[in-house]
């Protein structure tokens, strides 16, 4: 029998701004000011577990179906979905219905903007299953997945969102006056996603959206799909519950430089956030400030992890495997850890145990942690210049097949561990000095002293990162911690014996200095990030020379 060469429906036959999907694969074009708007072409997801089946059969298959989107490979049970690719008229389009909506969007009230993040949170459980499959498509290990959402959860859950409001206006009586200090939006708040963690990161726009921003979103071209899913079927439904103006929230799919090269041209956008290398996210920080826009940067981190002679190693050895969740490929994982004299060979081995039962598989597997690794060849060009400059291998080293077995044909790569002595000249590492995006983990041990000047050394290491996303220490000396909370002053981010990676209300998720956020640096609440503070005194019957001058 037949079959129809398309995908399921067609945006003719369903209203302007419902999303185009069956259970199996998903067809998204751009979305502007509540419209679909078609593209200059299509861009195809393959399944990840393809790429580990059949890398040849993937990757031919989308560039078949990027050529001829209507061959008969459009059903062959690798493909998920498709997306348009936006036209530079449509990134334009997209910043114009943006600043169109942005004015009565702003103007709506503050609770009803916040009822935004508790639905969106429940449209979020309700299709949970849906987006971990996409997830998992676009080869995020389901285990991984599944933490990247619930963190989306706390980052919108009552406390949170309670705490938001306090910040976003706050009253107060002072005399005859009533005096109010509140966050207003910005405007056109620009969002760039990066590719390792497209619409996670994506999501955070909601936060922008309930400061009373209009918002458009870059879908990554490599890994477009999910991010069309979060606005389509999770954002955009809900602010038309919430009767918001079309063109409160935009999604565009395109190239990075074509699309952040536009806005940041555009006289119309107020925001540009930004998740990306350091060297490009630096070029953006320097552009918007020359156009007067704000920059708002998430780049790389460089976590760093202290361990003390009196922690619980079982427990400090657990968080530090954090830093192989998704082959480290997460900017906020561990990515060195100092580790006390005293301790540092126990706590090493345990750390070694626990890194060689996180093992590869298919990402719809529960409990894999590990994720292929594109351009392996850096890691292993990092791996032997630390060891040429003094590290040795405790474990991992080597590429692995989808079993674990050793091969040079491996697409994944084993959690690795190198040793490095003293501190010093432990900088001069790049394995130490820089974020590597592997799963590469640098153990640095300070050399032999009495503790209170080792403490003093170690501060100032952690301290000396040219990064500050996140920082952690394990210790049971309450001096110690209270040293640490002292006197840590980078990064937006400071944990004690908790897990790295997790997630709390109130304190922030995101954010942090220097190379990580830019010289704008802090810790990143998006609904604060994305606004600007404003004083209101409102009075009457008072004399204005009086209330000048006192007399």
């Amino acid at each position: 029998m037949p079959v129809s060469t398309k995908l399921p429906h067609s945006a003719e036959e369903v209203p302007p701004g419902t999303p185009v999907s069956d259970a199996r694969q998903r067809s998204y074009r751009s979305y502007i000011g509540d419209k679909d708007v078609d593209g200059v072409g299509w861009v195809y997801t393959v399944s990840s577990r393809s790429m580990l089946e059949d890398v040849f059969t993937s990757v031919s298959l989308k560039r078949s179906l990027e050529r001829d989107p209507d061959s008969d490979a459009v059903h062959h049970p690798y493909v998920v979905g498709r997306c348009a690719v936006a036209g530079a008229a449509d990134i334009d389009a997209a910043v114009e219905a943006a600043a169109t909506a942005a004015p009565a969007w702003a103007a709506t009230p503050l609770p009803r903007r916040l009822e935004l993040g508790r639905r969106f949170r429940e449209r979020l459980l309700a299709r949970w299953d849906e987006f971990v499959d996409l997830l998992v498509a676009e080869a995020h290990p389901r285990t991984v997945a599944k933490w990247e959402l619930s963190c989306l959860l706390q980052v919108l859950s009552e406390e949170n969102l309670a705490w938001y409001e306090q910040q976003m206006h706050a009253e107060f009586t002072h005399g005859e006056r009533r005096l109010i200090v509140r966050q207003l939006p910005d405007g056109v708040v620009c969002v760039n996603p990066p590719q390792n963690a497209p619409a996670p990161s994506a999501a955070l726009a909601v936060l922008s959206l309930m400061a009373g921003n209009a918002v458009v979103i870059r879908a990554p071209r490599s890994v477009p799909l999910s991010t069309m899913f979060l606005v389509r079927e999770l954002v955009a439904p809900v602010l038309r519950e919430l009767d918001a103006p079309p063109g409160t929230v935009n999604v565009i799919c395109g190239k990075p430089v074509e699309v952040i090269d536009r806005w940041l041209t555009h006289p119309l956008v107020d925001d540009i956030f930004y998740f990306g290398g350091t060297e490009e996210g630096m070029r953006i920080q320097r552009e918007c400030v020359e156009r007067g826009k704000k920059p708002i940067l998430e780049l790389a981190g460089n976590d760093g992890l202290v361990v003390w002679h009196d922690a619980d190693l079982a427990l400090a050895a657990e968080a530090i495997t954090e830093s192989f969740v998704g082959s480290g490929q997460i900017c906020m994982v561990p990515n060195y850890v100092v580790a006390h004299p005293a301790i540092a060979d126990e706590l090493l081995a345990l750390v070694v145990e626990r890194a060689a039962q996180i093992r590869p598989g298919y990402p719809e597997d529960e409990g894999v942690l590990l994720a292929p690794v594109r351009r392996s060849e850096k890691f292993f060009e990092l791996l032997a210049r630390a060891v040429d400059q003094g590290a040795t291998i405790a474990c991992g080293g080597r590429r692995v097949e989808l079993d674990g077995t050793p091969s040079e044909a491996g697409v994944f790569l084993e959690p690795t561990v190198v040793r490095v002595e003293g501190l010093a000249g432990a900088r001069d590492l790049d394995v130490v000095r820089h974020e590597t995006f592997f799963p590469l983990l640098p153990f640095v041990v300070p050399p032999a002293a009495p503790d209170d000047e080792l403490l003093d050394l170690v501060l100032a290491f952690v301290n000396a990162n040219e990064y500050g996303l996140r920082n952690s220490l394990w210790s049971g000396s309450e001096q110690v911690i209270d040293e640490f909370v002292r006197r840590v002053h980078n990064g937006g981010l400071l944990k004690v014996n908790d897990s790295h990676i997790g997630f709390l209300p109130y304190v922030p998720t995101h954010g942090g200095t220097g190379l990580t956020s830019g010289a704008f640096g802090e810790a990143n609440y998006p609904i604060l990030k994305t606004t600007h503070v404003q004083g209101v005194s409102i009075t009457s019957g008072i004399s204005p020379r009086r209330a000048a001058f006192g007399h």
